[in-house]
């Protein structure tokens, strides 16, 4: 069938993305302590993460994000898995993700998830963005990766979702990799405010990405609602906005757990409407509950 591109969804109105894949599949009893968290899945039990799609799907959002965030060439390669592997597993988590739209939701659409080098570390600093690499560096690191899932652009994924990366450093990295392929990308940060979290400008993130005709839309993900708040109006200075809070816990990367108590609120979606948000969802702690609430506020914004 031929759907709505996503870009002429977007300008026509605010779209619902799901929610944090990999905690759901924790609450399904999955143990992702594993420094491949939920990537690992993609190995060994790929029928759980189309089953997590779905039941987001069911629930009202419109964009699935592929599983392949903590997929990496070296995070894979320290456990003995071969490049052809890796590769085969980018490529699968699209597929899983495109299977389970085309069974609930015919009509939306699905985002190959492109994590920052901070979640092949597995120490937390894709919330610090205190990276050992230049940007040289962080274009070598992401070019395999980001050449076999835009390959899969048209055929499965409608869209990369460049997603939580903490640094300008990186920002520039991902954005010269896409500029000029013609690939749809969107460009998200974890930030703090108005700030990065290594404490750049978040302002000069998004006018580096607006020179990108490949980007889509910008703004931040798995940061606090209050931090949205701030950051959403500046991404929405640039034209389409997208936001994923996480639930307002924090993750302690030591002992790979969560904390404090949530404080997400699906009416925050009404403010980030207004400031230009056409991409809203969650990110890590937002079930499909939440999703379900904050499909039926977008509703009530258009």
């Amino acid at each position: 069938m031929t759907r709505t591109s996503l870009s002429n969804a977007i300008t026509a109105r605010p779209v619902v993305l799901d929610g944090g894949l990999a905690t759901l599949l924790e609450r399904h009893g999955h143990d992702l302590s594993s420094d491949l968290w939920s990537a690992r899945l993609l190995r060994d039990d790929p029928a759980a993460i189309e089953r997590a799609h779905r039941e987001f799907f069911e629930s009202g959002a419109e964009v699935a994000t592929t599983a392949s965030y903590q997929v990496s060439f070296e995070g894979f390669g320290a456990t003995g898995v071969d490049r052809d592997e890796v590769a085969r597993l980018l490529r699968r988590s699209v597929s899983l993700a495109a299977d389970a739209r085309d069974a609930a939701a015919p009509d939306a659409w699905v985002a190959a998830s492109v994590g920052p080098y901070g979640a092949v570390l597995a120490d937390g600093s894709e919330y610090r963005g205190d990276y050992d690499l230049d940007v040289a560096g962080l274009r070598t690191f992401h070019r395999p990766r980001l050449d076999v899932l835009a390959a899969t652009v048209g055929e499965g994924a409608d869209i990369l979702a460049i997603e939580t990366i903490p640094c300008l450093a990186e920002v520039e990295a991902v954005l010269a990799e896409l500029d000029g392929t013609g690939v749809p990308a969107w460009l998200s940060l974890s930030a703090a405010g108005d700030r990065t979290r290594a404490g750049e400008a978040l302002e000069d993130a998004f006018a580096m990405a607006a020179d990108v005709p490949e980007v889509l839309a910008v703004g931040v993900n798995c940061t606090t609602p209050a931090d949205a708040r701030a950051a959403v109006p500046l991404a929405g200075a640039h034209g389409a906005a997208i936001v994923y809070p996480n639930s307002g816990q924090a993750w302690n990367a030591e002992t790979r757990a969560w904390e404090g108590r949530s404080a997400f609120d699906a009416e925050d979606v009404s403010a980030w409407v207004a400031a230009g948000a056409r991409l809203v969802g969650g990110c890590c702690r937002v079930g499909p509950e939440d999703v379900s609430a904050l499909r039926q506020l977008v509703g009530a914004t258009t």
